[in-house]
């Protein structure tokens, strides 16, 4: 498993489909981590004093609850490579079982405890691999699997988005991002996000990348001809 950044520049620039301000995305690990550590650190704020019924919401992520994803955000800042290789061992490499046995090491007994225990993980660099765009996409996709259901507004920095998007549409790793949009162009109408050959899919960068990630509820926010080849292929994920 490389721990290469998918083929790209440190640095580059673009203008947004709309031809806006031109935006220059960094990729290099450092920019990464530190925009990880902000959105871990947003998402704790934005999630102090919810309720018990709000903790026990159901998540955009499969049958886990907030206070469940949560759970699972502070395991993958908390798992090294060796660690992550051993427990994927023992779970016979289901990542299902090891997500489940991991989640329940790092749920607290209450709500409160699970988010404290999310605090003290926030500034992290520890990951199961050097992959960081996925590491920071695994808090800007989860963030959203919560805040959405939650009713919480916050849209990610177009810094943020874009390598996360870039990654999650060049290769199959964290998501099915690569088969997800094969054959497809996608074009973000807000930023410099702009990858593949084919039928146009565009719409906000943070969209595009919950589609990447097989979350149908975003597809509703992006336009053009190749968004129901990208809706069927969901459906079937």
């Amino acid at each position: 498993m490389s721990d290469e950044f998918p083929p790209s520049s440190p640095s580059h620039s673009r203008r947004p489909a709309d031809e806006g301000t031109l935006v220059t995305v960094t990729t290099d690990a450092a920019t990464l981590w530190t925009a990880t550590h902000a959105e871990r650190a947003r998402l704790a704020d934005d999630l102090a004093g919810l309720t018990a019924a709000q903790w026990a919401t159901p998540s955009l992520c499969g049958d886990w609850t907030v206070e469940e994803v949560v759970a699972h955000l502070t395991a993958a800042a908390s798992i090294g490579r060796w660690r992550w290789i051993a427990s994927m061992l023992g779970a016979r490499f289901d990542p299902a079982v090891h997500n489940a046995r991991r989640l329940a090491e790092h749920r607290g007994a209450t709500p409160a405890e699970t988010l404290e225990r999310f605090r003290a993980v926030v500034t992290s660099t520890v990951a199961p691999t050097g992959h960081t765009a996925a590491w920071l996409g695994e808090v800007v996709v989860h963030g959203e699997d919560v805040r959405r259901p939650l009713g919480i507004a916050y849209t990610p920095p177009i810094t943020t988005t874009t390598p996360v998007a870039e990654f999650f549409a060049s290769r199959d790793f964290t998501v099915a991002g690569k088969t997800l949009s094969r054959g497809l162009r996608l074009q973000a109408a807000d930023g410099p996000f702009a990858t593949g050959d084919g039928p146009l899919v565009t719409g906000p960068t943070l969209a595009l990348v919950m589609a990447l990630a097989g979350r149908e509820t975003h597809l509703d926010g992006l336009d053009g001809p190749g968004v129901a080849t990208l809706r069927e292929r969901t459906s079937r994920k």
